[in-house]
């Protein structure tokens, strides 16, 4: 099977996926490889504090997926607040699938999901989509920094 993404320099980040050939809505694209780990590893860990880049996925209420070594290309897909992909799962693995029709040398992206919480603006989101609100918050949050910008908007 031919790979459908290529590694590349990305206009969000540094280094991004971009799609090697057009690929079709709901395609499976690649494997988001790496250490299958206990949640309560990951609170006392201090790899995944938030300081650092983290690569981590919750799998279920008892393990956490740990995806940050060299091996998981998976890992180099950037955050956008329109995505083209998502990241879905069955048992212990996880999957990056298409959601849209993508076009050979479109950068690959998914919604990063983080929780909208007073650590929010730590996060600032660069994929510069129309529907981007500045910060990497899940989409169901976004509302929140829309409002509060209106708000600072009609009290200057």
């Amino acid at each position: 099977m031919k790979k459908l993404y290529r590694v590349k320099k990305s206009n969000i980040d540094n280094r991004g996926l971009c799609a090697a050939a057009n690929i079709k809505k709901g395609s499976k694209i690649i494997e988001y490889k790496g250490k299958i780990i206990s949640v309560k590893e990951t609170e006392v860990n201090p790899k995944f504090d938030n300081d650092k880049a983290i690569y981590l996925f919750n799998l279920n209420k008892k393990y956490d997926l740990d995806g940050d070594f060299k091996y998981n290309t998976a890992r180099l897909i950037n955050h956008s607040c329109d995505p083209n992909c998502e990241v879905d799962g069955a048992g212990l693995k996880l999957w990056i699938y298409s959601i849209k029709d993508i076009k050979k040398g479109e950068e690959l992206t998914y919604d990063y999901g983080f929780a909208f919480d007073q650590d929010f603006k730590n996060y600032p989101c660069r994929c510069g989509t129309r529907k981007c609100v500045g910060y990497i918050v899940r989409e169901e949050s976004r509302w929140r920094i829309k409002k509060s910008k209106k708000i600072k908007t009609i009290s200057k």
